[in-house]
C-alpha cells in the first residue's frame, strides 16, 4: 500500500471551489472562544464543500494567525459572514429558510444516529467550549441534535463534534 501524493488526490482551485456545488448547509458558531477551533472548523467546512460559516459573538474571525494555523487556507474557500449576535443570524437564516439546528444536550434531542436528513437547507449550531450553545439559540432552533456518548465526560471537543456531525450529514447525500 503506497500513499497517495498530494498532487495525486485531484484538489480543486480555490476558484473551482468557489463555483462548485455546495452541502446546503451553513455552520453558525455561537460564542466560540478558541480561534483554533474556528480554523479547525474552517478546514472541515472545505472538506466537506459546506455553504458558508456564520460566525458570532466572541468567535474569532478572519484575518487571525491562530485560524490560519488550523485552517490551513480554508478561510480563502469557505464563504463566512460575522454576526454580532447568534440571535441574528438565527433570524437571518429562519427568513431564508434553513431548518435550524442546535448541536447540544437538551431534553428530546435526536441522537445523530438515529437523524435522516433529507437534504434541505439547514445550519447546523454550534456552541462556546464550556457553555455550549446558548439557551435562547436552542429556544429558537427547530430542533437539536445530540452525539450518543458513553464515557465519563459526555463532551467533545467542538471541532471534533463539528467532524463527527458533517461526516454524518456528508454521508446522507
Amino acid at each position: 500500500m503506497e500513499k497517495i501524493k498530494n498532487e495525486d488526490l485531484g484538489r480543486l482551485s480555490v476558484a473551482a471551489f468557489k463555483q462548485a456545488a455546495k452541502l446546503p448547509i451553513i455552520i453558525v458558531l455561537d460564542n466560540v472562544r478558541s480561534a483554533l477551533n474556528v480554523g479547525n472548523i474552517f478546514r472541515t467546512c472545505d472538506a466537506f464543500r459546506v455553504e458558508k460559516i456564520l460566525l458570532c459573538g466572541i468567535t474569532a474571525v478572519p484575518p487571525n494567525k491562530d485560524i490560519y494555523k488550523s485552517a490551513l487556507g480554508a478561510t480563502e474557500t469557505v464563504a463566512w459572514e460575522y454576526f454580532e449576535n447568534t440571535m441574528d443570524a438565527i433570524e437571518h437564516l429562519k427568513e431564508n429558510n434553513y431548518v435550524c439546528v442546535a448541536v447540544e444536550q437538551v431534553q428530546n434531542s435526536i441522537r445523530l444516529n438515529k437523524l435522516n436528513w433529507n437534504g434541505e437547507k439547514t445550519a447546523l449550531i454550534f456552541g462556546h467550549e464550556v457553555d455550549g450553545v446558548s439557551q435562547a439559540v436552542v429556544d429558537q432552533s427547530d430542533y437539536s441534535l445530540e452525539i450518543p456518548q458513553v464515557g465519563t465526560k459526555h463532551s467533545l471537543n467542538i471541532s471534533v463534534c463539528h467532524g463527527v456531525v458533517m461526516w454524518k450529514f456528508f454521508e446522507s447525500i
